[in-house]
C-alpha cells in the first residue's frame, strides 16, 4: 500500500479550474478552508489548488489538520509547511511548524483543534499569498460544531465544500456567500478502518525510525495535559490507606484538591468498588508508549517523543524521540494514544484517563 491516500492529478472535474479563478481574484493574502466528508478527495484537491497557484506565480502554504490521516509528518499534529516547489504528495513537504494535539481523533480535543489551526494560520499569513487549509472529514454530529468553530475562529476568505447531498448543510449555514460547493469526483477511493491504520503504522514508523532515548529532569521542564503532576504527593498514611482499601501497590499518588489520583499495580484480584468521584486511577502497566509532544515557548511543537518510563522518585522521564536538537524544549505535553516506534497502535486513551 502507498503511504499516502492522495496524490497530484491534473484529471479533475471543472470545478476546480472555477475555485483555482475564485482564490487567484481574493485579496492577498486569503485563507482557504477545505472541507468535506471522509473519503471526498479533501488532500487530493488541496494537492491540485497548491501546485496551480504556484504556477500562477502565488506564494503557498498549507496546513494540514487531519490528525488521524496526515499526509505531512508526524500524525496527532497539526502541521504547516510552505511549498516552494512542484510536488506528488504532503509527504513530500517538510513541515515548517506544528501543533500538537496528541491523539488521533478529534473527539474531545475540540480546543486544541481550533487554537492549532489558529495559531499556523496566523504564523502562515505572514509568509503567504494563500493559505490552504485541509481538514478532517468530521463533519456529522458534533463535528458540525467542531468546523463552526474552526471556520467562527480561523475567518476564511473563501470555503470550498465537497459535497455528494447537502450533508454539508448544517456547517455551512450562514455562511453561503464565501462558500462554493464542488462535486465529489468519481475517482474519490474509499478506504476501511484497517487500510487507514495502516497507513498511520507506515507514517508512525518512519517518523520514529531514527530515534534515541533521552532524559528530562522533571524539574527542568513544565509537564502539562495530565493529571499525574498536578496537586501534591499524598504522604505515607494516605497511600497506605488507600492501598488497603483497594488493594493496590501504588507507584504514585496526588491529592488535587478533594480528589486522589493514583498510579497502581493491583496487589491481588478481584473485584473493586471505587468511587471516581473521590479517586481516580490508572494502571501502572499502560504508563509506557504514550504519545508525547516536545513544545516551545511559543506554544508550538518542535517533535513528539514515545514515553518510555517515568521514575517519580528521581523526577526524571525517559522519551524516545528523534529530534536532536531539544534546548528549545519547555513543556512535555501528554497525548492521549500509545504507539510503539514500530507504528504498531496500542490504543487511545480517553481525555480523563491521565
Amino acid at each position: 500500500m502507498a503511504s499516502n491516500k492522495a496524490m497530484f492529478t491534473n484529471d479533475v472535474p471543472q470545478d476546480r479550474l472555477l475555485a483555482v479563478e475564485k482564490i487567484e481574484s481574493l485579496r492577498k493574502p486569503a485563507k482557504v478552508m477545505i472541507i468535506g466528508d471522509v473519503d471526498t478527495g479533501k488532500t487530493t484537491l488541496t494537492i491540485y489548488l497548491a501546485n496551480e497557484l504556484l504556477s500562477r506565480g502565488f506564494r503557498v502554504a498549507i496546513i494540514d489538520s487531519d490528525i488521524g490521516q496526515k499526509g505531512i509528518l508526524p500524525p496527532a499534529t497539526i502541521s504547516l509547511a510552505f511549498v516552494d516547489s512542484h510536488f506528488t504528495s504532503l509527504d513530500d513537504l517538510k513541515a515548517f511548524s506544528h501543533y500538537f494535539i496528541g491523539t488521533i481523533t478529534p473527539n474531545q480535543y475540540f480546543g486544541e483543534m481550533v487554537v492549532g489551526v489558529m495559531k499556523l494560520s496566523e504564523l502562515a499569513m505572514k509568509f503567504s499569498d494563500v493559505v490552504l487549509i485541509d481538514t478532517t472529514g468530521m463533519i456529522y454530529g458534533s463535528g458540525v460544531e467542531l468546523k463552526r468553530m474552526k471556520i467562527e475562529a480561523v475567518k476564511p476568505n473563501l470555503i470550498l465544500a465537497l459535497e455528494r447531498n447537502n450533508e454539508l448543510a448544517p456547517i455551512l449555514k450562514g455562511y453561503e456567500d464565501i462558500t462554493i460547493r464542488l462535486e465529489v469526483s468519481e475517482k474519490a477511493k474509499d478506504f476501511s478502518r484497517s487500510e487507514r491504520r495502516e497507513l498511520r503504522r507506515e507514517k508512525w514508523r518512519k517518523y520514529f525510525e531514527n530515534s534515541k532515548i533521552v532524559n528530562f529532569n522533571l524539574d527542568d521542564v513544565l509537564v502539562t495535559g495530565t493529571s499525574l503532576f498536578q496537586g501534591e504527593e499524598i504522604g505515607d498514611t494516605e497511600k497506605s490507606l488507600l492501598e488497603r482499601l483497594f488493594k493496590w501497590l501504588i507507584i504514585h499518588g496526588r491529592k488535587i484538591g478533594n480528589k486522589y489520583f493514583v498510579v497502581k499495580v493491583d496487589a491481588s484480584e478481584g473485584p473493586r468498588i471505587v468511587d471516581k468521584n473521590v479517586v481516580k486511577y490508572f494502571d501502572f502497566s499502560k504508563l509506557s508508549n504514550i504519545l508525547l509532544g516536545l513544545i516551545d515557548k511559543q506554544g508550538f511543537c518542535i517533535g513528539l517523543g514515545i514515553l518510555k518510563s517515568i521514575n517519580f522518585k528521581e523526577k526524571k522521564i525517559e522519551v524516545l524521540t528523534p529530534v536532536e536538537d531539544l534546548s528549545s524544549v519547555a513543556e512535555i505535553r501528554f497525548g492521549r494514544v500509545r504507539v510503539r516506534e514500530d507504528g504498531e497502535e496500542l490504543g487511545l486513551l480517553d481525555r480523563e484517563a491521565l
